[in-house]
């Protein structure tokens, strides 16, 4: 009798690109992908530990996984699982908790799949994760997330993401070309970049992430290409320039910040400071003046003052940027931060986070504003809401129309006319872009 397994999959773009590979190899090994209410005989949950609360949602999705069948095989995998393995085990209804190497080889430890007493912990020391595993999405998205960098050796002081991915290392450019010819001959228009540190491409080679996007233009039937982040640091001028002329690369950055003063960011143990940060906001805008830039920033670090926020809130409100990523900073053992005096309480952490949202909404609203009268092309995607389906402009601006299943996975351009209450944008449909 064929075994059904299904998935849910917590935090980034690189999990669901791993969520995605692991679920061919076992559909290859004889299991039956189903939905998530469907009842599964085994349960496979990519965690996330950026913060507390996506380690309180796996407790959750376990209990929900066995409301669905109480005698599911209940495997958990992915950076959670790698820092607190005994943690996740304590859960009641886990039966295996896989480390960072182990959950590439998940058919081999789920055996029989049934159910046991005690949880199972398979999980080595990171310092001896040095390989490195192909993954990429597909079948989940319009757009497929291709993984082409893992592990990270910046040990920023916030973050445990060293711990529970290792060492920087990644693919070789002729494997992720390979991918993406498969990926596009399968029908996907669009492949988004994803990695822990995706600008560290190439580490220890010849290779490096400018070289890969100059291979990857080149991929007969790719007509979108995306990066989904990118440290300032690393995102040179050549990249912003290839990008600035390239037909497939979009006119849409992702920059992670943290803080607008450099006393926190070098507390932070960043790599740069502002005024690197503002040139290379300038440098896009330059070139592409109608281009998205996506920032990350953090909330409530260790000794955040008023003055330092207010410091950041100015510098984010002055640059020209189209939206906010707020992480309210969550204390995590086994960093440096975690040991820095001056802990912001947490209603004030809720009161600059609320600030900053409403930032990045003024900012997004006045980005799509700019962008109105303008047509660009739209990829639509597959998720519809009731009448209404969703798409995605080359620069990131959100739009819908009426569902029609035969816009799914095309790109048509669209003249932008009106946001609606809901921050999307409605338009004029014209051809096929071509």
């Amino acid at each position: 009798m064929t075994k059904t397994v299904a998935f849910y999959t917590l935090g980034c773009k690189l999990n669901f690109s791993e969520t995605s590979t692991i679920g061919r190899s076992l559909s290859e090994h004889g299991y039956q992908k189903v939905d998530f209410h469907e009842g599964a005989d085994v349960y496979v949950i990519n965690t996330c530990s950026v913060t507390d609360n996506a380690d309180k949602k796996c407790r959750k999705i376990v209990k929900e996984a066995l409301r669905h069948n109480q005698n599911a095989f209940v495997s958990i995998i992915g950076c959670y699982a790698q820092l607190k393995p005994q943690e996740i085990a304590e859960i009641p209804g886990v039966d295996l908790v896989l480390g960072a190497a182990e959950k590439f080889n998940i058919h081999d430890y789920i055996g029989d799949g049934l159910k046991k007493e005690k949880a199972e912990i398979k999980e080595g020391k990171i310092k001896e994760v040095l390989d490195y595993h192909s993954s990429y999405s597909i079948g989940d998205r319009t757009r497929t997330f291709l993984k082409v960098q893992d592990g990270c050796d910046y040990f920023c002081s916030f973050c445990t993401i060293p711990l529970a991915r290792g060492k920087s290392r990644s693919d070789t450019i002729a494997n992720v070309v390979k991918q993406a010819e498969e990926i596009v001959a399968q029908g996907i228009k669009e492949i988004v970049l994803t990695g822990v540190n995706t600008g560290e491409f190439g580490i220890g080679s010849d290779e490096n992430f400018f070289q890969l996007l100059q291979a990857l233009e080149q991929v007969k039937g790719l007509e979108r290409l995306r990066i989904s982040s990118i440290e300032p640091n690393l995102l040179s001028n050549e990249i912003i320039e290839l990008a600035a002329k390239s037909k497939v690369i979009v006119p849409h950055f992702h920059i992670p910040l943290q803080s607008g003063s450099d006393e926190l960011l070098k507390s932070m143990r960043r790599k740069y400071l502002t005024s690197l940060y503002t040139s290379r906001v300038e440098k896009i805008k330059a070139l592409m003046p109608h281009a998205c830039i996506g920032v990350d920033v953090i909330i409530g670090y260790p000794g955040e003052t008023d003055a330092h926020f207010l410091e950041t809130y100015n510098y984010l409100n002055e640059l020209e940027i189209s939206y906010l990523h707020v992480f309210t900073y969550s204390e995590r053992v086994n960093t440096t931060a975690y040991k820095l005096p001056g802990k912001v309480p947490m209603r004030t952490r809720n009161e600059r986070s609320k600030m900053l949202h409403i930032l990045s909404d003024k900012k997004r609203r006045f980005f799509y504003e700019q962008n109105l009268g303008k047509t660009y092309p739209v990829l639509w995607e597959a998720e519809n809401d009731a009448a209404t389906m969703f798409g995605f402009t080359s620069n990131y601006i959100k739009v819908k129309t009426a569902y029609d299943p035969s816009l799914v996975n095309e790109i048509f351009d669209l003249k932008l006319d009106v946001i609606d209450e809901e921050m999307v944008v409605k338009g004029k449909m014209f051809l096929l872009t071509v």
